[in-house]
């Protein structure tokens, strides 16, 4: 390993990014580019939803039937864009994929302002129905915005399967997954801008109207960079017995890390929808900020996702570099833990602060403590993928990323609904057994998977 090999495996944060974009495949670099557009666009939008739905009238069920369908969308769409990919090939796969994602965006940007389908707001049980959260165009969006992200997942890892170098899978999946987080990091903070200028409702149409701008921008960048000739095509879709035998010839290391993987994403899908709702409620009131001034508790939430993507950003290719050396399970296990552990210890924060050594937290600024500790958990995604590419052959990446998520996604369809159910009694019970939920995960994990090295 060379001086500068060494050196680079301890630096943090967007410079060692930026020193690892220029060693870059051309076709990773532009795939790291549209991630860019595309989750400044998603990032912005995605984990405001229940925070609007609630907004529209809808109560806790309806919140988790909506991050149900969304899990359903995650897990039909990546088998098949897998597919779509290997045969028709990643750059026309990508670009029909990101034009599908920015009309999505555009409905839901205009899906706001259609007038009400049911009026007044229904109340079946525990199921509240508002007027104008039910316009087909806010599920027709739903299921366009997915695209890209979903349908592209086998393209996108097909992409940096065949770019990366030996020994080096997950750093090659951190280049990007970096650029990604900066802008989960820059996304937040837009969104907090916006919403300081404009009510709520107003101020997300503008959000989804940017972010329909920047997926249109991020697929424009694919399309015309994106260097086509390296693309290995496979055969044509054979129907359901193709995705048994893919499922059937997973390689033998995934058995373990999908078992896991989907315990804790089950875990996480039961809250991940209520965090905004619920920070909101446990705020209460403006947020002072220095310099920045007075935040709504809407507002101050993007601040805390950009808190958790500056954590995610300054250690994830570090972590990386540290997990292509030492093996990648210790890696994939931190990040797993931080995902269990994460509910509960937001749930059971005190509301009217902390006092440490003579010094009083307040409640925001623990809010700001345990986002930064969330941001831990991504530390591990790129040792994740690269446990999921590496034993794949070259030219079936995407087929096998489609199948794994195909089956992790599936199982975990309802955990929204789960989620929602529980916190329709109590945000406590629903935080609570999500990380019951996600031990068991990091448990079997720790026992029955492999200490993996990073594919030579």
């Amino acid at each position: 390993m060379s001086d500068t090999d060494d050196r680079v495996a301890v630096e943090t944060g967007v410079f060692a990014a930026a020193r690892q974009f220029l060693a870059l495949e051309r076709d990773v670099l532009v795939l790291s580019l549209a991630m860019f557009a595309f989750s400044l666009g998603y990032q912005g939008t995605n984990q405001y939803m229940a925070a609007y739905l609630y907004a529209l009238g809808a109560g806790p069920v309806v919140v988790g039937l909506f991050g149900s369908l969304g899990n359903l969308i995650s897990a039909v769409y990546p088998y098949p864009g897998g597919v779509v990919s290997d045969r028709i090939g990643s750059r026309r796969a990508l670009t029909l994929f990101g034009l599908l994602s920015a009309v999505g965006f555009g409905l839901w940007a205009v899906a706001g302002a259609i007038p009400p389908l049911v009026t007044p707001a229904l109340a079946l049980g525990p199921v509240a129905v508002p007027s104008l959260t039910m316009p087909v165009l806010l599920f027709v969006g739903l299921f366009l915005v997915q695209c890209w992200k979903s349908f592209g997942l086998g393209a996108t890892f097909a992409v940096v399967r065949q770019a990366s170098a030996p020994g080096e899978l997950a750093a090659g999946f951190a280049a990007p997954e970096t650029l990604r987080r900066l802008a989960f990091l820059l996304g937040p903070l837009l969104v907090a801008a916006a919403l300081s200028v404009f009510e709520f409702e107003r101020g997300f149409r503008v959000v989804l109207a940017g972010a329909a701008a920047f997926a249109l921008v991020g697929t424009l960048v694919q399309h015309l960079l994106y260097d086509a000739s390296a693309d290995s095509l496979g055969d044509s879709f054979a129907g359901v017995g193709t995705v048994l035998a893919d499922l059937r010839s997973l390689p033998s290391e995934l058995p373990p890390l999908l078992a896991a993987d989907t315990l804790v994403r089950f875990a996480n899908g039961m809250v991940y929808v209520f965090f905004v709702v619920y920070v909101e409620a446990a705020l209460a009131g403006p947020v002072a900020i220095p310099v920045v001034g007075s935040l709504s508790p809407a507002a101050f939430f993007g601040v805390l996702l950009a808190v958790e993507m500056a954590v995610a950003v300054v250690s994830m290719l570090p972590a990386s570099r540290l997990a292509d050396r030492a093996g990648l399970k210790s890696a994939v296990g931190l990040g797993f833990l931080v995902y269990a552990l994460f509910p509960a210890l937001l749930v059971f924060a005190p509301t009217d602060g902390l006092a440490v050594a003579g010094t009083r937290i307040p409640p925001a600024g623990l809010f700001v403590l345990l986002f930064a500790f969330s941001g831990l958990r991504f530390a591990g995604l790129p040792a994740h993928k690269a446990l999921i590419a590496g034993p794949t052959e070259r030219d079936a990446a995407g087929r096998t990323t489609g199948s794994y998520y195909l089956v992790r996604n599936t199982l975990t369809i309802p955990s929204a609904l789960v989620g929602g159910l529980l916190y329709a009694r109590s945000p406590t019970v629903a935080f609570g057994a999500a990380t019951a939920v996600g031990l068991v995960g990091v448990l079997i994990f720790a026992r029955y998977g492999e200490r993996f090295s990073s594919p030579a």
